[in-house]
């Protein structure tokens, strides 16, 4: 399960004037704001940015200056991969050392859509368990009881992160993921192809 909310994407018209400055082609800009001041690629500039785009890391360094910020709640078995990410990118997270005891284990809490029936009934146990130590240590602050929710705490657990990040950070997890054995990277990778203008400025390598 990964779920991707309040998406915005910033800095376009700054990246695209400074992708301008090599040649000194300002006057050629022909991008603008609509009346709900949405950002709109004129056909000069996104042409300009395409051809960049396609020409390689040394080229299109305007793309790193378009950020990214978006709320993501994904399991803790691919946030460890996400984190292979590092360059370029920035993370604030829900606390699982300071709040994983504030709140009751329930199954929602948990990315179980891919489990087999056995499995899950499994899965009801641990929670089970997990729940009555959580209990426990709210009630006598026991450090060991915490040691055990943090140990014993499976992969699956769903963790919300606000993450920051820029198209060229994009682009190479595009690449890199989008045909990834794991569900949530293909989710990951069409939340990419949204982002505006995807198609002409992330989406250049295929």
């Amino acid at each position: 399960m990964i779920h991707l909310e309040r998406t915005t994407v910033m800095n376009m018209e700054n990246a695209i004037r400074g992708a301008r400055n090599p040649h000194n082609s300002w006057a050629r800009m022909d991008s603008m704001y609509d009346e709900e001041g949405n950002f709109i690629l004129g056909e000069n500039d996104r042409e300009l940015g395409n051809k960049l785009a396609k020409s390689g890391t040394d080229h299109r360094k305007f793309i790193r200056q378009i950020f990214i910020s978006v709320d993501i709640t994904a399991p803790l078995y691919w946030w460890k991969e996400f984190d292979t990410y590092k360059v370029g990118t920035v993370a604030n997270s829900t606390s699982t050392m300071h709040k994983i005891h504030s709140k009751e284990f329930r199954m929602e809490d948990f990315s179980c859509d891919q489990m087999t029936e056995d499995t899950r009934g499994f899965m009801e146990q641990v929670l089970s368990y997990l729940e009555k130590v959580r209990l426990r240590y709210v009630n006598t602050k026991n450090k060991q009881d915490w040691y055990d929710l943090i140990q014993l705490l499976p992969s699956s657990y769903n963790q919300l992160r606000t993450v920051t990040m820029n198209y060229e950070n994009a682009s190479n997890i595009y690449y890199a993921r989008k045909n990834h054995k794991l569900a949530e990277w293909h989710l990951f990778c069409r939340w990419i192809e949204t982002l505006p203008y995807a198609e002409d400025f992330i989406l250049v390598k295929d």
